[in-house]
């Protein structure tokens, strides 16, 4: 009984959900706005539990003193740090626990909360960013080889794509007379971009989409019941 009521109120939404997409009437209307607001309070109680989850893996690592547990002692200190003075003094316009905190936004020039985002947040995930970049090359350098038509297909394409938008790439076809504008790098790399590129990813869209509507399906009927710890 435990994993068939789950099972059952799990269809039951699920219809209804995909009734009201068709019929938007009464009562379905009505429904589906209330499941899904009753979907957003849900999913605040998760992140609530989401953030306890990951104050009571840190802790149990650093209790342990696993590898590199120094680097979970600074991810506890921020994760608080955070909290705290979002509480106490808010975000924006949102006032806090103590009010708009107008000595401190007159010192820093902003809310400490907002300004620990800008000056410390945004600059670490530029960095993680760049640092990701060195990866990419080398996911790129072993995509791009030539080994058949479809690799070689791509190695060109993306050569094309990356002269097109650097001065290179206006420079080596700039003698093209402008009658033959279509065989200019920044035109083929525009029109790889524009038809191909997008053709592509909408290929690839309509796929994870089919997959969404599948795995749905699947949770839908109770086929997929990993949700309730089963396989």
């Amino acid at each position: 009984m435990k994993r068939q009521f789950p099972l059952v109120i799990t269809f039951v939404v699920g219809m209804l959900v995909i009734v009201s997409q068709f019929i938007p009437h009464q009562p379905f209307g009505h429904l589906s706005d209330t499941l899904e607001s009753w979907f957003l309070i849900i999913s605040g109680f998760a992140i609530l539990l989401g953030q306890l989850n990951l104050l009571k893996v840190n802790i149990i690592k650093i209790h342990r003193k696993v590898r590199n547990w120094q680097y979970y002692i600074v991810c506890v200190v921020s994760f608080v740090v955070m909290i705290t003075i979002g509480i106490l003094w808010g975000t924006q316009d949102q006032p806090g626990l103590l009010g708009q905190g107008s000595a401190l936004v007159s010192f820093f020039g902003r809310k400490p909360f907002d300004y620990i985002f800008k000056h410390f947040f945004e600059n670490l995930s530029a960095t993680m960013f760049s640092l990701l970049a060195f990866f990419m090359a080398s996911a790129s350098y072993r995509a791009f080889r030539a080994r058949n038509l479809e690799s070689s297909l791509l190695l060109i394409s993306a050569v094309l794509v990356m002269l097109g938008r650097t001065t290179i790439g206006t420079w080596l076809t700039g003698w093209i007379p402008e009658d033959l504008t279509y065989l200019h790098i920044p035109q083929i790399a525009n029109f790889i971009m524009k038809y191909l590129q997008k053709t592509g990813q909408r290929a690839i869209m309509i796929c994870a989409g089919l997959g969404i509507v599948g795995s749905s399906l699947r949770i839908i009927l109770g086929i997929e019941r990993s949700y309730l710890g089963g396989k």
